[in-house]
């Protein structure tokens, strides 16, 4: 398995880290007997980071992932988790998040986690569940950094979805040591300019600032929630068709769009789009880790396989850039 830096960090994570999310649904509906299976399978090939949140099946996610590492007792894993505050913990940020964070360490039956997010959106001025660029840095960033100090977490992060704009500030502030950040084949603006007139958020790269500010970073939605697949078949267990992050404004316009993507396999430069989405993700040498739902067992044997194939070549790159083209100028 191949390991990358992690930012200023010093940690070494698997460039292949494992999802515990609810849109693929292994972690929070599946069979306990899998879930050890699988995460043992992951800890036999030389993944070390495991991502979860109190958000994926209201807890059920971070009490299964617990139970298995306990268990199975493997050495020097990264486990992350998130919190997401709501509107009414605005006015006592910092009581929240620690509440949040006990509760996980609780469920996970960990004494700290290694890295903590925060999950909620992030714009200029806040409104609604989002936190403003001011509440980030002037109340959640404090907070965090008292529960480091506690030795309840090594480091603290983000997920960078909210307005473009404000997440560069943020991440230009060297803050946080993490971020999460959406990056697949339909939206890759995090690295590289979009055609004029491209139908998904820009993030403006979005990679260069991370580089600059020394954070690690996760890929995440690299499968746009499964839209990459290019199919709408869903699991029995994965969740239901996700909202998109960043690219399409519903997840069947994705589907379609991931669908036009297909030359990639016809033209041979990977087996399955999904295969092509995931050495996508990890073709960016900013990327640290990423992120792949999974239903089954078989589904981690499939992106671990695409994964060993390692970046996608050169000239893949350029096919899928010609391909998104097509796209500039469609309704979002």
């Amino acid at each position: 398995m191949e390991m990358r830096t992690f930012g200023r960090t010093g940690m070494q994570l698997s460039v292949f880290g494992f999802g515990c999310g609810a849109v693929g649904g292994l972690m929070v509906r599946g069979d306990p007997r899998d879930q050890e299976r699988t995460i043992a399978r992951a800890l036999s090939v030389g993944v070390n980071y495991f991502d979860t949140a109190v958000q994926y099946g209201n807890g059920e996610s971070e009490k299964n992932l617990g139970s298995a590492l306990r268990r199975l007792k493997p050495a020097n894993v990264v486990v992350g988790t998130k919190v997401r505050l709501q509107a009414s913990d605005f006015g006592c940020i910092a009581d929240a998040v620690a509440k949040s964070l006990e509760a996980s360490l609780a469920r996970l039956g960990r004494d700290r986690v290694d890295i903590f997010h925060l999950h909620n959106a992030i714009t200029e001025t806040g409104g609604g569940k989002a936190l403003s660029v001011r509440q980030v840095l002037g109340d959640v960033v404090p907070a965090f950094d008292k529960l480091r100090q506690q030795g309840k977490t090594r480091y603290i992060g983000l997920t960078a979805v909210g307005e473009t704009a404000a997440l560069h500030q943020v991440i230009d502030t060297r803050a946080f040591d993490s971020a999460q950040v959406v990056y697949n084949m339909l939206n890759p603006s995090a690295a590289t300019g979009l055609p004029a007139n491209y139908p998904a958020q820009d993030y403006a790269n979005l990679l260069d600032h991370t580089q600059a500010a020394g954070v690690g970073v996760i890929g995440i939605r690299v499968l746009a929630g499964g839209a990459l697949s290019g199919s709408a078949e869903r699991h029995p267990i994965a969740s239901p068709p996700p909202e998109p992050i960043g690219s399409a404004m519903n997840y069947d316009a994705d589907v379609a769009r991931a669908r036009r993507l297909l030359p990639l396999v016809e033209d041979g430069f990977a087996a399955s789009l999904t295969e092509a989405a995931t050495r996508f993700a990890i073709s960016h040498p900013a990327i640290g880790t990423i992120l792949v739902g999974m239903a089954t067992p078989q589904q981690f044997e499939d992106a671990l396989t695409a994964v060993q194939k390692g970046p996608l070549p050169p000239a893949a790159i350029d096919r899928l850039t010609a391909l998104q083209k097509g796209f500039a100028g469609e309704p979002r």
